[in-house]
């Protein structure tokens, strides 16, 4: 029995001595086999650091909503009897647009009138009552003056005439009542005659929505139209906090619309939110759009581009040949020989689609575009390719415009060979 544990104990003595053994050979075999690719050119593409036009742009999506709009209703109730315009009409500042049955106002007037005719001719008689009332007591206070009547009979005509005089003031606040009540009756028979009246901007404006048909009965505030104001339009965005700072009032604005393919239109920044919002960090911003020529209607999506900032004839690069090592991002840089490559730390600008401007230092050789996540400072290159300058589209001949400006990650992940 102790023979065979001693037997044991070596066989598993030199089982771990050839995990050992082999572990070690691993490696080893793994350094010299790196060893030996970094010892290796690295194959690569490249391309020359090019001198464009940056553009700092924001691009939004919003939508497009009248300058003003407003719901025409009418202040009485009533039949509608006649609509005079219909979705679509354009609309003059004053124009009749709409007029209710008013026979039942006409005949409300027609009272009223009436009351105020009787109230008239009542206060024509408390009149002539008053006066004679008056004369009387006029004549009774001689009288006594000359002691031939006795205060009594002064008096009583006193009192005569106090009251046949509260009777003619009585009288006259009816006639005022009835001139009041004829009044009310000749403004809500006006009312029934309904007009589109607003004040300042254009004098033309267009019906926006149709609410009732013609021959409908109406409520007083039942609406029947919208009227709205589309020259100029308001472009609605709402902006992200981080170019929230870089917006102002004024700021030109370039527009376009699926509606339109391939047209441009210019607004300018009218106001700005003074505040963002808590949910969505955001911020509504509104530009004031133009449109003389009626083609953009409220309602439309559009897309809003503004410009923060313009660099002219800068050195950029190509986003793709981005790497970081250290902590620190740069490109690497074909040295003079061209068979190796230094890494080159950047300050970097304006990300404009695939290309980032090179504040500092200034660059005039060619840079790794491919394969420098396998590079290190220093390591062998094997040209493959040299891609051409990178370039922007352009709108017009002396400005680059490219994709929505970006900001740059706060940290990006380091590539490692």
């Amino acid at each position: 029995m102790k023979k065979v544990m001693i037997v044991l104990s070596l066989v598993a003595l030199a089982a771990l001595i050839g995990l050992v053994g082999w572990r070690v050979y691993q490696k080893l075999s793994a350094a010299e086999a790196a060893n030996g690719r970094r010892s290796a050119p690295v194959p690569v593409e490249v391309t020359q650091p090019a001198r464009v036009t940056m553009r700092d742009v924001g691009r939004y999506t919003g939508g497009l909503v009248a300058d003003s709009q407003f719901v025409i209703s009418p202040r009485v109730s009533g039949r509608l009897d006649k609509l005079l315009v219909d979705l679509g009409s354009p609309v003059r500042r004053d124009q009749l647009i709409a007029v209710l049955d008013d026979m039942e106002y006409i005949q409300q007037a027609e009272r009223a009138r009436a009351e105020e005719a009787v109230a008239e001719a009542k206060l024509l008689e408390a009149g002539s009552s008053r006066e004679a009332v008056q004369r009387e007591f006029e004549r009774v206070a001689e009288l006594v003056r000359q002691k031939i009547n006795s205060p009594s009979d002064y008096d009583q005509a006193k009192a005569q005439f106090e009251v046949q005089d509260a009777r003619y003031q009585v009288a006259q606040a009816q006639v005022e009542q009835a001139n009041a009540a004829l009044r009310e009756a000749e403004i809500r028979l006006g009312y029934t005659k309904i007009s589109a009246v607003w004040e300042g901007g254009s004098d033309q404006r267009i019906v926006g929505q149709r609410f009732i048909q013609q021959g409908a009965l109406l409520a007083a505030n039942d609406p029947i139209v919208s009227i709205l104001d589309i020259d100029p339009l308001i472009a609605v965005i709402n902006v992200i906090e981080r170019d929230y700072s870089k917006i102002a009032p004024g700021q030109e604005a370039i527009l376009t619309a699926d509606a339109y393919p391939g047209r441009r239109f210019t607004g300018r920044v009218l106001r700005i939110a003074p505040q963002l919002q808590e949910t969505s960090r955001q911020a509504r911003v509104e530009v004031r759009v133009p449109n003389s020529g009626r083609l953009l209607r409220p309602g439309m999506s559009v897309q809003v581009e503004l410009e923060f900032a313009r660099h002219r004839d800068v050195t950029a690069v190509p986003v793709a040949g981005e790497a970081r090592r250290g902590g620190r991002t740069g490109v690497f840089v074909v040295d003079p020989a061209g068979d190796t490559v230094r890494f080159v730390p950047l300050e970097l600008g304006i990300i404009n689609g695939p290309l980032v401007e090179v504040l500092r230092p200034a660059l005039n050789r060619p840079v790794v575009v491919l394969g420098q996540h396998l590079l290190q400072d220093g390591s062998k290159i094997d040209i493959r390719a040299t891609q051409p300058a990178p370039s922007l589209p352009t709108t017009q001949p002396d400005e680059s415009v490219g994709p929505p400006a970006a900001s740059r990650p706060a940290t990006a992940p380091e590539d490692r060979p």
